[in-house]
């Protein structure tokens, strides 16, 4: 089961769409992951339409017709992988031990909020994913969103792609 995760894209606000990558990466997946801060319904609602499935959540930039329509907390299997889905997981300090205490029936958590990729494991076996942001890279010097795959339950192939800045033609 391919699985494409993505974060914090922030639309319209930070761009006006998710970047050609990304789309063509919704089109090669099976399943979609967004952990939270959409802004806008639109790309919710072209998510939906586009993507085999969808799994999201709200994220603190969401307001009311996104919350309407999403989990602040979304789990599911897929490919025998306990997957949990959140915006925010707090502080980095600390933050494996936490995750491991409040997710403990998962064997991922995919997160978002920092717009900093992460990809670490707790002890117990948690492992955490952060994909960054395909549109909204703060003070990381690419734009940023994972691929994987959940086969047998195990994730495997977990690949953090990277898309540089357009140049501004100075």
């Amino acid at each position: 089961m391919r699985l494409l995760l993505i974060s914090d894209t922030h639309l319209p606000v930070r761009a006006k769409d998710l970047p050609v990558p990304v789309w063509d990466a919704v089109d090669a997946a099976d399943v979609v992951v967004h952990a939270g801060d959409w802004v806008s319904v639109d790309l919710l609602d072209a998510l939906e339409a586009r993507a085999r499935r969808l799994v999201g959540v709200y994220g603190n930039n969401d307001g009311p017709p996104l919350r309407a329509r999403l989990p602040e907390v979304a789990r599911v299997e897929l490919g025998g992988v306990r997957f949990a889905v959140v915006h925010e997981t707090g502080a980095a300090a600390g933050r494996e031990r936490r995750c491991a205490a409040a997710y403990p029936d998962a064997d991922v958590l995919v997160f978002g909020h920092s717009h900093i990729p992460w990809d670490t494991v707790a002890p117990g076996g948690l492992r955490l994913l952060n994909p960054g942001s395909p549109t909204d890279r703060r003070r990381q010097p690419t734009f940023t969103w994972i691929t994987a795959e959940a086969v047998d339950g195990r994730l495997t192939a977990v690949d953090l792609h990277h898309l540089a800045p357009a140049r501004s033609g100075r």
